[in-house]
């Protein structure tokens, strides 16, 4: 059933200025649980159930199972146009693969050799994930099993894609008994390694415009292509927080903070002061633990996905946060003041003093 409410109304300006965000529920009539993982503009995807891949287009009635025939178990974690990539369970073996729509358009894109394989982003055509040769090795597909590129950095014992813009790539390499933060361009020996000086792990899980986004020993972080650029966006109060998305200067994830104990949906705007409490959007006592996985901006609307507990069932669902200027057209400048009405909110609710 879709939930959708209006959560702000900054009745103060004029009315240009005026901007709305809404919420919907994506869980799927009698599904036990789901979670949304990918996002572009007006379509949404990830599983439902026991592990199901699923598809949808802003609501829950719009849910398009993409589960492959023979398929135990699948999951889609990324989407671009009308494209989807993920894994399915065939077999046995758990294959990285790419969908157009439907359950019957997967296609499998595990590599001749590799026991298995997942794909987590789509791009223009590329995707990214990686496959296992006794050891994961991040890859590169171009719609193919048989166009896989092999980019494990020279010395490292493993590594992992997680997502991919406009021809890079990112994700994690493990280097010397660490993990870092990686960023490519297509091949292994473009490799950049991203770890922040005196960071021991670190891993990058999403990309685009040119910022690169992650963590590093449990603070969100964010980087412009090198290791030396990296910005700590680890919110005050929060003893860990994680971005996983980014579009248009904006990020997504989720910050622990003191006195909750549980993850919140998060939004950052490229400094850790920017931070603000998504969770607050959501109707009081109908959710807890929520996460925000991506993001995507389009002209003047942000669309951000991910998940919640019901408090009714204590199951995950997927949500749909998004932002539109309402009733006319505006820049997407209104938005900062739309976050600080939701900060000042979330800051009262949690009894914790936040900077906005």
């Amino acid at each position: 059933m879709k939930l959708l409410y209006i959560l702000i109304a900054l009745a103060a300006l004029a009315a240009s200025s005026l901007a709305q965000w809404t919420v919907t529920d994506l869980n799927p009539s009698g599904a036990s649980h789901s979670a949304a993982y990918g996002v572009d503009t007006g379509v949404q995807v990830g599983s439902t159930g026991g592990g199901y891949a699923a598809l949808w287009h802003n609501t829950a009635s719009s849910w398009v199972g993409l589960n492959p025939a023979g398929a135990s178990q699948s999951e889609a974690y990324g989407v671009s146009g009308n494209y989807q990539v993920g894994y399915a369970n065939i077999g046995g073996i758990r294959s990285a693969g790419l969908w157009n729509g439907t359950a019957s358009s997967w296609v499998s894109l595990n590599p001749s050799g590799a026991s298995m394989s997942r794909a987590l982003g789509i791009s223009n055509g590329q995707v990214v994930g990686w496959a296992n040769f006794g050891n994961p090795h991040a890859g590169l597909w171009n719609g193919t099993a048989g166009s896989w590129v092999d980019l494990n950095p020279s010395g490292a014992s493993a590594s992992e894609g997680y997502a991919v813009s406009n021809g890079q790539q990112v994700g994690r390499a493990n280097v010397a008994n660490d993990v870092h933060a990686s960023l490519w361009n297509g091949t292994s020996a473009s490799w950049v390694d991203l770890n922040p000086s005196g960071i021991s792990t670190s891993i990058a899980f999403g990309i685009s415009d040119g910022q690169q986004v992650g963590m590093a020993d449990s603070h969100a972080s964010l980087w412009a292509g090198t290791a030396a650029s990296w910005v700590d966006l680890n919110p005050t109060n929060s003893s860990q927080s994680v971005v996983y998305g980014v579009s248009g200067g904006y990020q997504v994830g989720y910050a622990m903070q003191a006195g909750y104990g549980q993850e919140t949906a998060s939004l950052w705007n490229g400094t850790a002061g920017s931070w603000v409490d998504l969770d607050a959007l959501l109707p009081s006592g109908t959710y807890v633990r929520s996460n925000a996985y991506n993001i995507k901006v389009s002209g003047s609307e942000i669309w951000i996905v991910g998940s919640a507990n019901s408090t009714l069932s204590g199951m995950p669902h997927a949500l749909l946060w998004h932002y539109t200027p309402v009733p006319e057209p505006a820049t997407i400048g209104i938005l900062g003041l739309g976050l600080a009405f939701i900060a000042r909110r979330s800051s009262t609710r949690l009894g914790v003093k936040r900077r906005c």
